[in-house]
């Protein structure tokens, strides 16, 4: 990408260009019938490390985080069917998704003792992934996603099934204008965004829109979350999580971390709500090296 802000004040630090600029290997793979993007960083003789995008995301949002794990792990990022430059399925499912991942990891040669790094929605397919796949991952660290106790509310714009594709855009720069965290919060670290949403475009007739299927909220099946899908794990869990989510409060930690069997270390982010490493990478960084050493011990 271009440097947008090259030289222009120096309000983007330059570990963010060193990690964008970083090139990464573009892979597909297919998966029942549609084909699967991911892209990976580093030496194939690392641990493996898997990270997965939430709802209506994709992996370019961790561009910026990748790179900066390569010293220990070879890095996959996953774009989901129905987001990013996956195939569009006629209908979505947890199995399916279940099965994304497993073949992500299997096309990547990643074996047993990958660790899946998940956020939001794509923590609730990991966990239902690890449940249908038992001894196929190595640890879980779920990030800001987790299941609320049954007595709390839901808040009104929590990250759930719901809402589709916006308008078509006459311009990219139009579209960039129009670009929101979902759910909705104030993110101090602009260059994140505008980077964010420079990767979260695509070409249609009439213009531009958001690389997600709008029909995938209709009809995915399988995506609540159930107490089982936790209380089923078997292999390490971590939890990672914003000091200021609304969407993961300490509650909905608490609870969850209450089902998984064993101990689940937890650490929570200071000054960071739902979209963690978004607010704050370094320190989001720092907590998934600490939590990933402590799970593969």
């Amino acid at each position: 990408m271009a440097r947008w802000d090259k030289g222009g004040g120096g309000e983007i630090p330059d570990w963010f260009w060193d990690a964008v600029e970083t090139e990464a290997e573009e892979h597909t793979v297919e998966v029942e019938e549609c084909d699967v993007f991911y892209r990976s960083w580093g030496m194939q003789a690392k641990q493996p490390m898997l990270l997965i995008h939430g709802m209506n995301a994709h992996s370019a949002w961790w561009d910026f985080i990748a790179p900066q794990l390569t010293d220990d792990y070879r890095i996959a990022a996953m774009d989901l069917t129905g987001m990013g430059d996956s195939d569009y399925r006629y209908a979505y499912d947890a199995t399916t998704y279940a099965a994304e991942i497993v073949g992500v990891c299997d096309d990547a040669g990643f074996g047993n003792e990958v660790v899946i790094v998940a956020h939001s929605f794509g923590g609730v397919m990991a966990a239902k992934a690890a449940n249908l796949f038992p001894d196929r991952f190595g640890a879980l660290v779920l990030v800001d996603s987790g299941i609320r106790p049954p007595d709390e509310a839901v808040p009104a714009d929590a990250p759930v099934m719901g809402g589709g594709r916006a308008k078509v855009y006459p311009s990219r720069a139009v579209a960039e204008e129009r670009f929101r965290l979902f759910p909705p919060q104030p993110c101090a670290n602009d260059y994140i965004l505008t980077y964010i949403a420079r990767h979260s475009l695509m070409r249609v007739d009439g213009g531009w829109a958001w690389k997600f299927d709008e029909e995938l909220p209709l009809t995915l099946k399988g995506g609540e979350r159930q107490p089982e899908d936790y209380s089923g794990l078997t292999l390490p869990v971590g939890i990672i999580y914003g000091e200021l989510s609304e969407s993961c409060k300490k509650t909905t930690v608490d609870y969850t971390a209450g089902l998984i069997p064993g101990e689940v270390p937890v650490i929570e982010v200071a000054d960071a709500q739902h979209h963690v490493f978004l607010d704050q990478p370094l320190a989001f960084v720092a907590a998934l090296r600490k939590l990933a050493a402590e799970l593969r011990v």
